[in-house]
C-alpha cells in the first residue's frame, strides 16, 4: 500500500510550522445536533443564540484563503442541520481549499449527499465509537450505528474521501478489533482515534474515561490495529491527545513518515477553530472561556490570528517538568490537560510517562473533585493520584497535583527534531550515542537496521523474481 497517497492537505511541513500558517481549520457551523452523545464536550443540541449568517460565513471563507489555509473541516453539532451547507462548501472549494465534513450521520440524507458532492465536497468523516450496542449507548439514540455506516457507505459510492473518527473511553478497547473490519467493509480509508476528554457531558460521567495507566494496554493494542489496518488499505491515525514518545510514536504523527513526531500542541499555530457564533480559538475542543481569541464580528480573522491564539503550555510542572522530552513535547495536548486539571503543562495521559512510572512499580489514576457547569465546553476538576501498581495503594512518587510550583518557560518556537533508536523505536536527541531508553548504541542499532532492511528488500526482490518466472 502506498500510504503517501493518503497524506491529507492538513499535513504540516517544516515551512508551515516556521511561518505559522493555519493549514487546517475546524469550523463549527452550528451547535444544533440530532444526537445525544454521553461524551459530547460541547454539550451540542441547540443552536447558539447568534450563529453566523451565510454572508458572514462567506466572508470568513475569504479570510481562510488569504491566510493560506489548505483544509477546512466542517463540524457541529451537526453541520448538515444548516440549510446553507452546500453554499458554504461551494465557497470553500472555489478557493481550491480541501473541504470535509465530520458527522454522526444520523440524518445525512441521499439528497443532501448529492447536493454537497455537487458543491465540491472532498471528504466525509463519520463518528463511530464501537460496535452497535456500545455506539448506540454512547450516542444516545437507537439506530445511530446503522445510520452512521449507511452514511459512510453512500459517501464512498459518491466518490468522497472517507474516514472514521472514534473516541476511546473505558468501554471502547474491546470493540476496536471487531470494528476494524466493519469500517473497512463500509469503505473507510482513514481511521482516527482519540481519547475521551473530561469536558462537557464527559466531565459529568467520569466512568466513561480511561485511567492513565491503561495506556500500557491501549497503545500496544492500537499499534497492532495499525499494522492490521495497513494490510487492508486503511490508515490508522492517532489524535493529538494520544501518545507520547513511547515505542509506537513513529506510527502516529507523520502519515507513515517516521521523521515526524510530536512537537507540541498545534492549536493556534497550524490549527485554527471557529465556533458558530464567530468566536475564534486555536483548537475546536478547547474551553471557550479560557481560550477564545476574539470574534470575527468584531475583528477580521487575519487580525485575530496575528494576535496569536496559540495554546501551547508555556510552563511545565509535575512529571512533565523533568521529562527527557520536555522541550519537544511541551506537555502534550492542551485540551486534555486543561480540561483535566484547569492548567496545561502536566499530562498524565502519556505513554512514555506510564512506562517510566511502571518501571518504578507505580501508576497514576485520576479522581474527580469538582463538577462541570452545564455549559458548552465546560470542565470540572480532577486530581492525579499516584499508586503502587500491584497494590493500588498510595505510592511515594512526588505528587503531580497542583502545588503552585512552575518550571521555567518551555515554549520553544522550533522544537528539536529527534531521531529513532532502531533498537527500541524510541525517539532520542540527535547528539545521543547511547539510547537513554534502552541503553543500546544508536550507531550500531542504526547499522543493523539498515542491513536488515537491505536483506528484506533483497529477499522480496528474489520472491518477486520467482513469481514472475513462474508466471511466464
Amino acid at each position: 500500500m502506498n500510504l503517501s497517497a493518503e497524506v491529507p492537505p492538513r499535513y504540516c511541513s517544516a515551512e508551515d510550522e516556521r511561518s505559522r500558517v493555519p493549514v487546517h481549520v475546524v469550523w463549527e457551523l452550528t451547535l444544533a445536533c440530532d444526537l445525544k452523545c454521553l461524551h459530547c464536550g460541547s454539550r451540542a443540541g441547540r443552536r447558539r443564540a447568534s450563529e453566523l449568517g451565510l454572508q458572514e460565513c462567506l466572508e470568513v471563507v475569504d479570510s481562510f484563503a488569504r491566510l493560506g489555509t489548505r483544509e477546512v473541516s466542517l463540524i457541529g453539532g451537526e453541520a448538515y442541520l444548516r440549510r446553507d451547507l452546500p453554499e458554504i462548501v461551494r465557497a470553500i472549494r472555489s478557493h481550491g481549499i480541501y473541504c470535509g465534513i465530520q458527522t454522526g450521520g444520523r440524518h445525512f440524507t441521499p439528497e443532501l449527499m448529492e447536493r454537497v458532492t455537487e458543491a465540491g465536497l472532498n471528504g466525509l468523516g463519520v463518528s463511530i465509537d464501537g460496535l452497535e450496542p456500545l455506539h448506540d449507548k454512547l450516542r444516545g439514540v437507537p439506530g445511530s450505528f446503522r445510520a452512521a455506516l449507511d452514511t459512510l457507505r453512500r459517501a464512498k459510492i459518491a466518490g468522497l474521501r472517507t474516514s472514521v473518527n472514534t473516541q476511546i473511553g473505558s468501554e471502547t478497547l474491546e470493540d476496536l478489533p471487531g470494528l476494524l473490519p466493519v469500517i473497512i467493509d463500509a469503505g473507510a480509508k482513514q481511521w482516527q482515534v482519540q481519547l475521551t476528554v473530561p469536558m462537557g457531558n464527559a466531565a459529568d460521567r467520569e466512568e466513561l474515561l480511561l485511567q492513565p495507566y491503561q495506556l500500557l494496554q491501549i497503545m500496544p493494542a492500537l499499534a497492532g490495529l495499525y499494522h492490521e489496518a495497513q494490510n487492508h488499505g486503511l490508515l490508522l491515525i492517532a489524535g493529538n491527545n494520544i501518545g507520547y514518545f513511547g515505542p509506537y510514536e513513529h506510527l502516529w504523527r507523520g502519515y507513515a513518515d517516521e521523521s515526524q513526531h510530536w512537537t507540541g500542541c498545534a492549536a493556534g499555530r497550524n490549527v485554527l477553530a471557529l465556533e458558530s457564533d464567530g468566536t475564534v480559538k486555536g483548537c475546536p475542543s478547547l474551553s471557550t472561556v479560557a481560550f477564545a481569541g476574539g470574534n470575527v464580528r468584531h475583528l477580521s480573522l487575519e487580525s485575530i490570528w496575528q494576535r496569536d491564539v496559540s495554546a501551547r503550555a508555556t510552563e511545565l510542572w509535575g512529571f512533565c517538568q523533568t521529562c527527557y522530552y520536555a522541550d519537544v513535547c511541551l506537555g502534550g495536548c492542551t485540551w486534555m490537560t486543561h480540561s483535566l486539571l484547569g492548567r496545561s503543562g502536566n499530562n498524565p495521559y502519556c505513554h512514555h510517562r506510564a512506562i517510566e512510572l511502571a518501571k518504578q512499580g507505580l501508576r497514576e489514576r485520576i479522581v474527580k473533585t469538582e463538577a462541570a457547569e452545564p455549559k458548552p465546553f465546560a470542565t470540572g476538576r480532577f486530581d492525579i493520584l499516584v499508586e503502587c501498581s500491584e497494590t493500588a495503594e498510595p505510592g511515594s512518587y512526588p505528587s503531580t497535583q497542583l502545588d503552585g510550583k512552575l518550571s521555567k518557560p518551555r515554549n520553544k518556537e522550533s522544537p528539536e527534531r529527534l531521531v529513532i533508536c532502531r533498537a527500541c523505536n524510541a525517539y532520542v536527541r540527535s547528539a545521543e550515542t547511547t539510547c537513554p531508553q534502552c541503553g543500546a548504541s544508536i550507531l550500531i542499532a542504526s547499522q543493523r537496521y539498515a542491513e536488515d532492511s537491505r536483506r528484506r528488500r533483497a529477499l522480496l526482490d528474489e520472491i518477486k523474481g520467482l513469481i514472475a518466472s513462474h508466471d511466464r
